[in-house]
């Protein structure tokens, strides 16, 4: 773990990495993980194993660093220190169009506000991941069309966000982060803007995709209820897994 120095006002951080959570046959893999803006040391090395297949919640009070984890084990911010790992790959050495390429093949996302594209309808906001990548258009739109299907949403395939549920919405964006079959989810307060309804099923989506994908998902929540029904419970406190 980092250690974090002081001298005449100017703050100085030593990287160091712990040897307590190796195992390098782990879907994720974080060791060491540290973060910070400034004064504000945010993450405090941060160890952290996820399993193929397995999902796994995180909570903690607002300010606990949870999204910021996320965000760093997604490759969407930068640790100050640690390394994170993609099954065998070190990401945290991945750099630009490289770093990019690699997220877009990879890993999806689902975050709070769903982001689809208001001028596009569902299977072209499915899509745009995979056009990205270079796949080839009609396999990508027929993926897609099968994926809303399986999602429930197969009847709003023309239809654009804003004649689309907040749940229906999401269904979507979830559909578009499996369009190119990444190793990993992360999602970032999924149901936030969702009623208790469309919020417990968009978590038994979760494991219905688990099931039958073999996904692996990464989920941050301030829902401790539906964070239970998670295979693991990581709490974050203070910028540490407690």
């Amino acid at each position: 773990m980092g250690v974090k120095y002081s001298y005449f006002n100017v703050n100085v951080y030593v990287c160091g990495i712990t040897d307590n959570v190796i195992n390098y046959k782990n879907m994720l893999t974080a060791r060491g993980i540290q973060k910070y803006y400034g004064d504000l040391w945010v993450l405090k090395g941060v160890d952290i194993h996820i399993d193929k297949g397995e999902i796994v919640s995180i909570v903690g009070p607002s300010g606990s660093g949870k999204s910021t984890m996320l965000h760093i084990l997604g490759t969407l911010d930068a640790a100050s220190c640690g390394e994170v790992l993609l099954q065998d790959k070190k990401i945290t050495d991945l750099k630009g169009k490289q770093l990019s390429a690699f997220r877009n093949k990879h890993i999806g996302f689902v975050f709070q506000f769903h982001h689809l594209l208001p001028e596009f309808n569902a299977v072209e906001n499915v899509c745009i991941p995979g056009w990205i990548a270079g796949r080839k258009k009609k396999e990508v739109e027929e993926q897609a069309e099968s994926l809303l299907k399986s999602l429930g949403v197969g009847e709003r395939l023309d239809h654009k966000p804003n004649a689309l549920s907040g749940g229906e919405q999401q269904r979507v964006a979830v559909a578009r982060a499996l369009i190119n079959n990444p190793d990993i989810i992360f999602a970032d307060e999924p149901t936030g803007n969702l009623d208790s309804a469309n919020a417990g099923e968009l978590h038994q989506l979760f494991f219905d995709l688990r099931d039958k994908f073999k996904q692996t998902f990464l989920i941050v929540t301030h829902n401790e209820e539906l964070a239970k029904m998670s295979d693991r419970v990581l709490h974050m406190k203070d910028g540490k897994i407690v």
